[in-house]
């Protein structure tokens, strides 16, 4: 990025190959809008070249990155009221089953249950699951990115996880 800040804007290109499809990740798992998800990425992309000059090179780019990211999917939130959903399914595997058909509908099931169970969590908490759950991103990073201590980032986790293990034992026994 540092390069791109100084005008070698070849190496965007770059950038976006690595941290497309992460990205996408995370804002498809926030709203659960495929198209909704490619559009948030383009914009990440886009104020990455606009704001390139507020990139010091002082914390890691991934942080910067996914700052920008989560200002983006506040605005889209705050024009659309409707960026309340994420996606679970392609998670499904993470959830265990196996190859035959029973198990194939077990884990269905399972991941449908999982996903009332996380529609039903505080923005707060399902984004802290999904940043250090699926974009497998270490504390420090998240407290970084979320401008909080890592000790909150620690004890968020901890509340989402019980929270989410209790809504979904709650969604499964219905």
């Amino acid at each position: 990025m540092l390069r791109v800040k100084a005008g070698d804007l070849d190496k965007m290109g770059l950038l976006f190959e690595r941290y497309n499809r992460p990205l996408f990740a995370f804002f498809y798992h926030m709203t659960h809008k495929r198209d909704l998800s490619e559009d948030l990425v383009q914009n990440v992309f886009y104020r990455m070249l606009k704001y390139k000059h507020t990139f010091t090179g002082e914390g890691e780019f991934r942080t910067w990155m996914y700052h920008l990211a989560r200002n983006i999917l506040n605005d889209s939130a705050k024009q659309n009221r409707s960026a309340d959903h994420y996606d679970v399914s392609e998670m499904a595997d993470k959830i265990g089953g196996g190859t035959l058909a029973d198990e194939g509908f077990q884990k269905r099931e399972d991941a449908d249950f999982l996903h009332k169970a996380m529609a039903g969590l505080s923005d707060d908490y399902r984004e802290v699951l999904v940043l250090s759950r699926f974009q497998e991103m270490k504390y420090d990073e998240i407290a970084k990115v979320l401008n909080i201590n890592e000790g909150t980032v620690k004890v968020r986790v901890h509340r989402a996880l019980g929270e989410l293990k209790k809504m979904f034992f709650t969604n499964e026994r219905r």
